[in-house]
């Protein structure tokens, strides 16, 4: 008979509060996956505007830079938040994950509320013309995952209000962080796409 080597692990922690969690480098690869679609969605856009020799096409306004470009304040300072719960997760800090989820939270819904706001303000959508529909994929996906995480975060601030700040709670709340702080990278080109592109990029007749 074959000799079977064994290791005796009985000594680890059943969960890791760490980048070295299996569910930390599940997310990041749902995170990787999330990032080429949005990679490949501004590619497209640009091969499009390439064969259009009128862009943004007759009718549609240039977006307005004023407040998507003051919203990517509170959106790039909840990452603290994000950041604060983190690392309180780790050290077992109650408070320390309740105040960083609060602060993600309200400083997240105020970019979003200013988005929405501007959102509003376009004079086209997604059925006027080619640049109608790539920006509201845009802000549709994006706007769609970063709803999904606020909820996400939403409910961890329940449990761990609750007194639900186990060990899953705080592995919960760590690999929250690592889903926000792509939600706000990815935002930065796709910011840079619809807001600047038609300027920097356009031809208008």
């Amino acid at each position: 008979m074959t000799e079977v080597r064994t290791i005796d692990v009985s000594d680890l922690p059943p969960y890791d509060i760490s980048n070295q969690s299996p569910l930390w480098w599940g997310q990041f690869m749902i995170v990787f996956i999330e990032g080429t679609m949005f990679c490949i969605l501004i590619a497209a856009y640009f091969y499009t505007r390439l064969r259009m020799d009128v862009w943004p096409p007759p009718g549609d306004q240039y977006p307005h830079l004023l407040l998507p470009s003051f919203a990517l304040i509170p959106l790039i300072l909840s990452c603290l938040g994000s950041y604060w719960a983190s690392e309180a997760a780790k050290k077992n800090s109650r408070a320390g994950m309740i105040g960083g989820l609060l602060l993600n939270l309200v400083l997240a819904g105020i970019a979003l509320v200013m988005r929405i706001v501007e959102w509003h303000s376009l004079n086209f959508n997604w059925k006027t013309d080619i640049q109608g529909s790539y920006v509201w994929a845009f802000l549709g996906l994006h706007t769609f995952d970063y709803i999904g995480d606020l909820v996400f975060t939403v409910v961890l601030l329940m449990l761990i209000l609750a007194g639900y700040n186990g060990p899953k709670q705080r592995l919960g709340v760590h690999v929250d962080s690592i889903v926000w702080y792509f939600l706000v990278a990815i935002w930065i080109p796709i910011y840079i796409t619809i807001y600047w592109a038609p300027i920097f990029a356009g031809s208008q007749q």
